[in-house]
Formats: C-alpha cells, sequence, structure tokens
C-alpha cells in the first residue's frame, strides 16, 4: 500500500520560513521523481518544485523561484520543501506527488495535502 504524508504546516507571519517533509511508504522512492504542488479556495492546483528520480536538477514555478528548494533524501524516503521569505500569496494546501513511468503505464501518487497560511 502506498502511502504519502506530509508534515511541517502551520501558521507563519509574512516574511517567515516553513519547511514541509513527505514521507513516501510502498514504492522504490528512489525511482520515482518527487514534485510539491497547492491549491488555494477556490483556485486550480498549481504547480511549484520538483526534483527528478535520483536527484539532480530541480524546477520552479516563476512565482517561488529563489524563495523555495526542493530537496530528497532517498535513505529515508522523504522529499521536502524549504519554503523562505514567504507571502500571504503562498497560503495553501501543499501537496506532494510521487510520479514514474512502469512500463509504458505514468504512476502518480498523492499525499493528503498540509495547510499553510501566511499572515499579513
Amino acid at each position: 500500500q502506498v502511502s504519502l504524508v506530509e508534515s511541517g504546516g502551520g501558521l507563519v507571519q509574512s516574511g517567515g520560513s516553513l519547511k514541509l517533509s513527505c514521507v513516501v511508504s510502498g514504492v522504490t522512492f528512489s525511482t520515482y521523481a518527487m514534485f510539491w504542488y497547492r491549491q488555494s479556495p477556490g483556485k486550480e492546483r498549481e504547480y511549484v518544485a520538483a526534483i527528478p528520480a535520483g536527484g539532480g536538477a530541480q524546477d520552479y514555478d516563476g512565482s517561488v523561484k529563489g524563495r523555495f528548494t526542493i530537496s530528497r533524501d532517498d535513505a529515508r524516503s522523504t522529499v521536502f520543501l524549504q519554503m523562505n521569505s514567504l507571502k500571504p500569496e503562498d497560503t495553501a494546501v501543499y501537496y506532494c506527488n510521487a510520479a514514474a513511468r512502469i512500463g509504458v503505464e505514468l504512476v502518480n501518487y498523492w499525499g493528503q495535502g498540509v495547510q499553510v497560511t501566511v499572515s499579513p
């Protein structure tokens, strides 16, 4: 059974920092690309950041580039999102996602989400 469990969310003032974690079980973590997405009330879920299987070059949405850092620890089957210089517009539920191509199929798993609230 595959499980992705996010933690580290909470309430922080504008300009503050938070570090999200997502622990993955039930899959060979090192073979999965990992992503962070977020969803604000009334909006579509949007892409935040990605890190490929085995590490390597990370990718970020322009709205978080230079403020957020995605990283992974394959030994702990965990992906992180370090969020600095937080803004009220970063307020959202943050989700981690694991994706891999298994044969011809693209397999996707999602966590349950963690709330991040940034006060002005």
